[in-house]
């Protein structure tokens, strides 16, 4: 039998059609953004970070370094194995910083993991650690506690980078170490872009900026500075300079002045000045106080201020180092004879108030999550009005300080009496100051001084930076008394520990040489978000089924969403 067309077969099947050829369209229509969307991605990169403190993203300075690698780079990183949950997020921060600088260093970048513990033999394993603390990895001890027992283990925070031929150590555990394991943990996540990027710059970076030690007035020298030489050698051409054999200061990137002890003339302090006036960088090691711990007597000694004649240059400059003494009651120790015994001294080490321990610092990238700092003998300082001029302070005493003015004696009997915090009540001195903008000069409207160059006086500066730091034995490397060898800049060898001294030099002359901004990946900030762990001990079943539960719950919700709509749009038909 024929079917007839009706009406009704006619309008059901004009429907059809129109459903047909609107979903082919639509999937038309997909196809074609799908096809637009991959080729406006490959014409135009992009990545999205929706975290609020940018966690995946990194430094545009950072990106322009990778760019640079022009063959291959391998990064090996050796933290693997059995990690705690602390460890654990620093290795994921780890992998997560390197999957983006595969991202932006193509396909000359490789990355390898290893679990030392596995793969080099036991009977290697000593000499293979001895390497990675010559590379400035040093293996850290953990404890877990594991089904009621305490367990030991070993672990590597560091990687090492091989590039053309070169290799460097990264060590990615850092931070205050006097602050708790969870926040120097913190502190690590915050600081493993600059710390990779700033070791992928000291091997591909080939064009060394220059640095001069200024000498000629008594300044640091020979064995006293083997340990600042060594640090700064990684990083720039260093060169020493008798400012008094010159006429004016060589185009040198930065100059250095550390802990001078005689006068500069006239003419020394105007070839500063305007190498500061052409836009070159200065940093300032100054003890305005003379004071020698080998020359204190059973009565002590009494602290001369020394006659450098710098205090109106950089006083026009915007500071002022004041001829006062800060003690703090977090110092360092200092051996003292306490008695004989059997015809031998007995050498105790005693708190020594005048060796201030600082990690406290300014809000600034270049002291971000850094170490204590040790000092010796510092003063304090004071800002003074300077049109055009920031000044940042970057590091400070505890709150627990103490400010002693000249004429004073510094008497070894007093580390006989531990300090006593009532004595220690002036709140926290700042110690270093970063300086930045126009500077100045000091001869503006003077009489100019005879330096036999006939280069033209410059009376404001271009825009440029100095720092200034109230200790010149920040960057004194102590004696192996031994031996007579140099130990490395930061090592006290009473405590034997490390102190962040060289890492204070390094950063701060990395923000004033640093054109294209790596430091500022320092600024990076992670939050800790911690669970509350009363809460959860207290309703932990409640929030297992929540998690158990609600998902399902969603799901069958949206299905049955889901079935009534599509009810309701095809019963029409």
């Amino acid at each position: 039998m024929n079917r007839e067309n009706t009406p009704m077969s006619n309008t059901v099947e004009q429907a059809s059609k129109q459903v047909f050829w609107k979903d082919i369209s639509r999937l038309a229509i997909g196809v074609a953004i799908i096809i637009a969307i991959n080729f406006i991605s490959q014409q135009y990169f992009f990545r999205l970070d929706l975290t609020e403190e940018k966690r995946y993203s990194i430094n545009p300075a950072t990106k322009e370094l990778l760019a640079q690698i022009d063959e291959e780079l391998e990064i090996i990183s050796y933290l693997d194995g059995e990690l705690n949950p602390g460890f654990q997020r620093l290795e994921r921060s780890l992998n997560e910083t390197l999957d983006e600088f595969e991202v932006y260093a193509g396909n000359e970048l490789k990355i390898r993991e290893i679990n030392p513990l596995e793969v080099v033999p036991k009977e290697e394993q000593q000499a293979f650690f001895r390497k990675l603390t010559e590379l400035g990895i040093e293996p850290t001890y953990v404890y877990d506690e594991e089904d009621g027992q305490r367990r030991q283990k070993l672990i590597v925070p560091g990687v090492i980078i091989n590039y053309k031929g070169q290799q460097a150590g990264v060590m990615l555990l850092n931070g205050d170490r006097a602050a708790g394991s969870q926040e120097v943990l913190n502190q690590s996540i915050e600081s493993v872009e600059y710390e990779l990027a700033n070791a992928i710059r000291k091997l591909i970076n080939t064009d060394k900026k220059t640095l001069a030690l200024i000498q000629g007035h008594g300044e640091l020298e020979g064995v006293d500075i083997v340990g600042l030489k060594s640090a700064l050698e990684e990083y720039y051409t260093v060169e020493e300079l008798n400012l008094t054999e010159v006429n004016s200061l060589p185009e040198y990137d930065v100059i250095m002045i550390n802990k001078p002890a005689l006068r500069f003339s006239k003419q020394d302090k105007y070839k500063i000045d305007q190498y500061i006036m052409k836009g070159g960088k200065a940093m300032f090691f100054i003890d305005p106080l003379r004071i020698n711990m080998d020359s204190i007597g059973e009565n002590g000694s009494i602290a001369f201020p020394y006659d450098l004649n710098l205090d109106d240059q950089l006083f026009r400059y915007g500071i002022r180092i004041n001829k006062t003494l800060v003690q703090d009651i977090k110092s360092g120790v200092y051996p003292f004879v306490v008695g004989e015994m059997a015809g031998q001294p007995q050498i105790v080490p005693l708190q020594w108030p005048f060796f201030p321990i600082v990690n406290k610092y300014g809000n600034h990238p270049a002291v971000k999550n850094m170490d204590a700092v040790f000092l010796r003998f510092p003063s304090e300082m004071d800002t003074v009005a300077a049109d055009g001029v920031v000044k940042t302070p970057l590091m400070f005493s505890s709150e627990y300080s103490k400010v002693s003015r000249t004429p004073m004696i510094v008497d070894l009997n007093e580390l006989r009496e531990a300090p006593k915090p009532e004595n220690f009540t002036a709140g926290s001195q700042a110690i270093a100051y970063l300086l930045e903008g126009n500077f100045t000069s000091l001869f503006k409207n003077r009489i100019l001084p005879d330096v036999g160059s006939e280069q033209s006086f410059i009376a404001k500066s271009e825009p440029t930076k100095i720092v200034v730091v109230a200790d010149g034995d920040i960057v004194r490397n102590d004696i192996n008394r031994s031996n007579g060898n140099p130990l490395p800049l930061g090592y006290d060898p009473i405590t034997e520990r490390n102190f962040a001294n060289e890492d204070f030099v390094i950063n701060t002359l990395s923000y004033l040489t640093d054109d294209q901004g790596l430091i500022n990946a320092r600024a990076k900030e992670i939050k800790i978000r911690p669970l509350d762990k009363v809460e959860i001990e207290n309703n932990a079943l409640f929030y297992q089924l929540l998690n158990l539960v609600l998902p399902i719950v969603l799901i069958v919700i949206f299905g049955i969403i889901k079935a009534f709509i599509r009810k309701r749009k095809y019963a029409s038909y």
